[in-house]
């Protein structure tokens, strides 16, 4: 891989007109072609960081003369939501977002938010003894958070009291089943009553 990148890609796209018009590429081209058709497309063992970085572009010339970057999602529009600031990390960000992945980041944070949506999440539990165990759980995992020394945001989010979140969820399902009781009144009919 001693030879300039630009003169192999000349020679590629002299050989693949030669192929178009059906004619055959030039003898020490065919050789070489027979030889070790795996040296081609592949850098050397032994290349340089150099060498490895002019092969990766003249095979990315040659891909995009060949046309295999045409018609890509995305082709001439700039990347959305970049904002004004730099930000190393945008496309961690972007990925958790599409994704919407939750639970990543240190305790402190994640703990946060959690107890943020705490009422949304023992609301969603339909059993009283369920939800004290997910109280307990959160407590738990807060107190476990505060006696790890892995750096970070030092955790500030408060423990729970169990029978007052319970208290506060029977109110609230209590609230939502009378609420519905009145915005729907039941009309039973029978099935078999029907004309």
């Amino acid at each position: 891989m001693n030879e300039d990148p630009r003169q192999s890609a000349e020679r590629y796209r002299l050989d693949r007109e030669l192929r178009a018009a059906g004619l055959e590429p030039a003898p020490d081209e065919a050789a070489r072609e027979d030889a070790a058709p795996e040296a081609r497309s592949t850098p050397a063992r032994g290349s340089t960081a150099a060498e490895r970085a002019a092969f990766v572009e003249t095979a990315i010339q040659q891909a995009i003369r060949r046309g295999e970057f045409d018609d890509l999602p995305g082709a001439g529009k700039p990347l959305p939501d970049l904002g004004s600031s730099h930000d190393p990390d945008w496309w961690i960000r972007r990925k958790i977002e599409t994704e919407k992945l939750t639970g990543l980041g240190p305790p402190a944070l994640t703990l946060r938010v959690e107890h943020a949506e705490l009422a949304e999440r023992l609301d969603a539990i339909a059993r009283e003894p369920e939800v004290r165990e997910a109280v307990q759980d959160f407590n738990r995992r807060v107190i476990e958070a505060r006696r790890q020394l892995l750096g970070g945001p030092p955790v500030v989010t408060p423990t729970v009291d169990v029978d007052a979140e319970v208290a506060a969820w029977a109110a609230r399902r209590r609230a939502r089943e009378e609420a519905a009781a009145v915005e729907a009144p039941v009309r039973r009919r029978r099935w078999f009553g029907r004309r």
